[in-house]
């Protein structure tokens, strides 16, 4: 499924803070929206670090970041922690949102069939 050309699916998540977060309120800046399995595994924790250290270049260019993934608020507050991260994160533990993205859903991998992030992704 892709979105390209499309206006961006609606969504209200909950941040590490336990705020909601509307995309409706983000309209007029850039928002970069990446999606995520898990908090705290190694190619995610990467990739979360990589956001962090580049977000200053983000928000000059007037971008708000933000990543998502399953996991809950306080699973995000002690990634967060642990690593010193400075990107917001969403919970999304239904994937709902993800799966409106086109980022969580079956995948087939060697043959084996599992439910995940689907990498591909890119609006």
């Amino acid at each position: 499924m892709s979105l390209e050309g499309k206006k961006a699916p609606a969504f209200t998540l909950t941040d590490q803070t336990g705020n909601k977060v509307r995309l409706a309120e983000l309209a007029g800046q850039w928002v970069v929206l990446y999606f995520y399995p898990k908090d705290d595994t190694p190619g995610c924790t990467i990739e979360a670090q990589d956001f962090t250290k580049d977000l200053k270049k983000f928000g000059a260019l007037g971008a708000a970041v933000f990543g998502c993934s399953p996991d809950s608020v306080e699973s995000h507050q002690k990634f967060i922690a642990k690593y010193k991260l400075k990107v917001n994160l969403l919970c999304d533990p239904d994937h709902k949102v993800m799966s409106k993205y086109g980022a969580w859903g079956e995948k087939n991998m060697y043959g084996k069939i599992t439910e995940g992030v689907i990498r591909s992704t890119v609006l």
